[in-house]
């Protein structure tokens, strides 16, 4: 799904749905980086919904890690939208520095929003060029 804002700009949402587990880590964590990718050559923020999604191992919380370790390296986050709370307490426990979990979009939206108020406002925001939340 991509949406724009006026508020926070275009947002690209990929809605996980299903069991990710060892038979199929790799091609999830494949799928979120690529997800990932293609935001941010789109210019759009890229968000995770993970309201159907369960994780049923730890390669699964693996994958997750390594599709947005590129985030956490450049000290930005992927947005985790309503994981169930079984999820949302595996990727707590976890401490991913790739992601942060909210309770609803708009919750995301709000916090994208207050990210990238300076810049309606003429002050200095976001780096030109791509994200940087």
């Amino acid at each position: 799904m991509h949406a724009h804002r006026p508020e926070t700009g275009a947002v690209s949402v990929l809605k996980a749905r299903g069991t990710v587990d060892a038979s199929n880590a790799i091609a999830f964590s494949e799928a979120v980086a690529e997800h990932i990718a293609h935001a941010d050559r789109a210019g759009e923020l890229p968000v995770l919904d993970m309201t159907e999604a369960y994780l049923a191992c730890a390669a699964a919380v693996r994958a997750v890690d390594r599709a947005t370790a590129v985030l956490a390296f450049s000290g930005r986050v992927l947005p985790v939208v309503q994981p169930r709370p079984h999820v949302r307490e595996t990727l707590r426990t976890a401490g991913l520095p790739g992601i942060r979990v909210y309770a609803t979009m708009a919750s995301v939206l709000a916090a994208l929003k207050s990210l990238y108020a300076p810049q309606a406002r003429g002050c200095a925001g976001p780096r030109p060029g791509g994200p940087s939340w």
